[in-house]
């Protein structure tokens, strides 16, 4: 029980429920959960090219060649890809820092996949770096890191756009997103 009470968002209550579900099960099936969780260790890495998580050496958005690979979108997480996938919106590649530059939580810029990128918009062939991360302090500081280390590069680098959500009631949006829609306004013919 103690181990899956380490699992994130599990307590010991939940953890006792899913011993106790384990222990219902056929032999089999507790085996396959066993089996599956060791495969997630053995065989599951990062692609060589953007960190990103596969069970090859190179991941199946880098290896496709539909993709626009002089395109590249800076990410703080797996997950953050899996977001922006989910939008069918972005053809292009990725590069997964792994985190972004948190002073407080002991994070400097040698933690994360910096030299990578760095590397890779020296290589040539990138037309674009997208910076992702998050609206953060943390985000901003490493977006601006990222750009200072790409200058050198004259590679055009951009961010995603910020503001208030659709949906989202002016009055509660906070004064630094409402002070940047308003600065990053578009014409009202491109919202339609």
């Amino acid at each position: 029980m103690g181990e899956f009470a380490k699992l994130p968002g599990i307590g010991r209550k939940t953890a006792l429920r899913l011993v106790l579900h384990l222990l219902r099960q056929e032999r089999e099936e507790a085996l396959m959960l066993a089996d599956a969780i060791r495969a997630v260790r053995t065989d599951i890495h990062y692609c060589r090219h953007c960190n990103n998580i596969s069970d090859t050496d190179e991941c199946e958005i880098c290896s496709n060649p539909q993709r626009q690979h002089d395109t590249v979108c800076v990410v703080e997480s797996i997950r953050d890809v899996m977001a922006i996938e989910n939008t069918r919106q972005y053809q292009g590649v990725y590069h997964v820092l792994g985190g972004v530059i948190s002073p407080m939580d002991g994070i400097g810029p040698d933690d994360l996949n910096i030299d990578r990128l760095e590397a890779r918009v020296a290589a040539g062939g990138v037309k674009e770096v997208i910076l992702a991360l998050s609206t953060t302090m943390e985000g901003d500081t490493t977006n601006f890191y990222i750009y200072k280390r790409l200058a050198p590069y004259a590679t055009p680098i951009t961010t995603i756009a910020r503001g208030v959500a659709v949906g989202d009631e002016l009055e509660y949006a906070d004064e630094v997103t409402l002070g940047r829609s308003l600065v990053n306004r578009i014409p009202f013919d491109r919202t339609l």
